[in-house]
């Protein structure tokens, strides 16, 4: 079993940013990738960015160049630094681990804004 828990989400004005992090514990030799994905009120879950056990990284086109995310092999976290944020952020973000077998993924944590 792996297990996957987020922090860092909060109240964020545009423009701002904010840093997600995501700690794994328990069988993470078994992740190939972690991805977070976000999902706003009344739409679909949609993958933000993911990064792979060799360090390859992706994001979505609408994140391109504002979020990046990154890895602490050491603490086993993964993080994903948000920039330049925009009203359209405002979602649940959830983090998620990939291997062979199944899917994981974290309880989320809410990131809102000020207006």
């Amino acid at each position: 079993q792996v297990q996957l828990v987020e922090s860092g989400g909060g109240l964020v004005q545009a423009g701002g940013s904010l840093r997600l992090s995501c700690a794994a514990s328990g069988m993470i030799f078994v992740i190939n990738r972690m991805a977070w994905y976000l999902q706003a009120p009344g739409e679909q879950r949609e993958l933000v960015a993911f990064i792979t056990r060799d360090g390859t990284t992706n994001y979505a086109e609408s994140v391109r160049g504002r979020f990046t995310i990154s890895r602490d092999n050491v603490k086993n976290v993964v993080f994903l630094q948000m920039n330049s944020l925009k009203p359209e952020n405002k979602a649940v973000y959830s983090c998620h681990g990939q291997s062979l077998s199944r899917d994981y993924w974290g309880q989320g944590t809410q990131v809102t804004d000020s207006y």
